[in-house]
């Protein structure tokens, strides 16, 4: 009988492994207890699994007890009992963590902070980023190894950080540095660039749908005036001696 709401191992298909080694319990017992599917319990006994787990003794670890698996040697329908649930592992503070798929694009976003807001500090950046401050150096000097094949991107378009942790860091150095706004000044940026950009998408968007709109409301307009001149014709009598239509 399966235990509702009961942890599961820490490393489930590496437990799960040891178990088949190790053990005469029940594929059925092995998958209940490590949360998987029997078909991967059974792919793991006949060596058949796609990734290969090193073992981990779950009785070593205290998530199992030797006479727990006795138990369920015994009585092929008997549930394990976790004895002593993983501790929960929390991520320590530390450089922020950037997807694989986005990594290739922190050398633009770097760049582009430098170029438009070279107040900010390289710790700064390395916080917000998720980088090293040699990387930042490299860039800074030029002397990044793939130099020529960066583009600065905003680093909120490329999906490094967002507008309100990039703007919180720019106000931060900005007030550091002693630096005011000019607001007479025109202030031109790449975001400003996107953003007109997108309000003439939005624009040109709004206008193909009003004309849309108007070409329904002609042809609507038309096929009725042609119904109605149709209606008008068939209302009308025709002389069958003449063949001139008679009022």
């Amino acid at each position: 009988m399966a235990i509702k709401d009961q942890p599961k191992p820490l490393m489930p298909h590496a437990t799960a492994t040891w178990l088949v080694d190790n053990t005469a319990l029940s594929f059925e017992q092995i998958a209940e207890f490590c949360g998987l599917h029997i078909l991967e319990v059974q792919a793991m006994a006949d060596d058949l699994a796609g990734s290969k787990y090193t073992g981990r003794d779950p009785v070593h670890s205290g998530e199992l007890t030797q006479g727990e698996i006795e138990k369920g040697q015994a009585d092929a329908t008997y549930s394990l009992r976790m004895h002593k649930a993983p501790v929960e592992v929390t991520r320590t503070k530390g450089p922020r963590y950037t997807p694989v798929s986005k990594r290739q694009d922190k050398p633009d976003g770097i760049a582009w902070i430098l170029r438009n807001h070279p107040e900010v500090s390289d710790a700064q950046i390395g916080k917000l980023i998720g980088t090293t401050r040699n990387t930042i150096g490299a860039l800074r000097d030029r002397t990044h190894w793939n130099i020529q094949n960066i583009t600065p991107k905003d680093p909120v378009t490329l999906g490094l950080c967002s507008q309100r942790e990039l703007d919180a860091m720019v106000a931060k150095a900005a007030k550091r540095a002693g630096i005011t706004e000019d607001v007479d000044a025109p202030v031109k940026s790449d975001r400003n660039d996107r953003e007109n950009l997108i309000a003439e998408l939005r624009a040109e968007r709004d206008a193909n749908v009003k004309a849309a709109g108007q070409a329904a409301q002609e042809a609507e307009a038309e096929a009725w005036l042609a119904a109605r001149r149709a209606a008008e014709a068939a209302e009308q009598k025709i002389d069958p001696e003449s063949g001139f239509i008679s009022n």
